[in-house]
């Protein structure tokens, strides 16, 4: 049976598939030469070195979030992109890291990036804003995709813990935190952070700046 031939394309989701299941820490040419079935030198025909390989795993993963498009309704769009994003990452829990971390110019990225100054554009918002707005965008996805990977406890542990530490907070000292957690233990607030909150947040703001005066 004739081998399977070696791409760049086979060597990157390869090694997407290892990141994924044992982090990207782990990810080491001679692990991902093993997985595809070759000497780690015959990678290097394929990929120039470990930063082209880190390059071209976290454009793949680009590839798999919502582009927006310029001709529909630009919160619709961008609110679609945010949520995308945010749920490529959580399956990819590594790749947060890398994309906060490089200067990323894969054509994926690019054509990523450029839709969506296209669609802020389009929707009447100046260059600076378009590009303050699709950061402030991206740092709200990154940062609760972080907090949302390596927050230490399950959304079925809120009550209890918030039980565990309310002798810590009494209402005489700290009324406020002990007022929350009490509702949190009740069950009338789950404590459950909410991506979407933030993401109306700053759409709202957003569209206050196409107001007229």
């Amino acid at each position: 049976m004739p081998r399977t031939p070696l791409t760049r394309e086979r060597v990157l989701r390869t090694a997407i598939d290892l990141a994924d299941q044992e982090g990207l820490d782990a990810l080491s040419m001679r692990k991902l030469a093993k997985a595809v079935g070759v000497e780690a030198m015959s990678l290097y025909n394929h990929v120039a070195n470990k930063d082209d390989l880190l390059d071209g795993i976290i454009d793949l993963v680009v590839a798999e979030i919502y582009v927006p498009r310029a001709d529909g309704d630009w919160r619709a769009e961008l609110r679609r992109r945010a949520t995308s994003a945010h749920e490529v990452l959580l399956r990819h829990r590594w790749a947060t890291g890398l994309l906060g971390s490089r200067v990323n110019v894969g054509p994926a990225m690019l054509r990523y990036i450029d839709a969506t100054l296209a669609c802020l554009i389009t929707a009447g918002f100046t260059y600076e804003q378009a590009d303050r707005a699709w950061n402030a965008l991206d740092s709200h996805i990154y940062g609760f995709t972080l907090q949302a990977i390596n927050f230490p406890l399950d959304p079925n542990e809120y009550r209890s813990a918030a039980t565990q530490f309310l002798h810590l907070i009494p209402p005489e000292t700290h009324p406020h935190m002990h007022a929350l957690a009490t509702l949190v233990i009740d069950g009338t607030h789950s404590g459950l952070a909410d991506f979407a909150f933030g993401l109306d947040l700053l759409l709202d703001g957003l569209n206050h700046l196409l107001q007229p005066s």
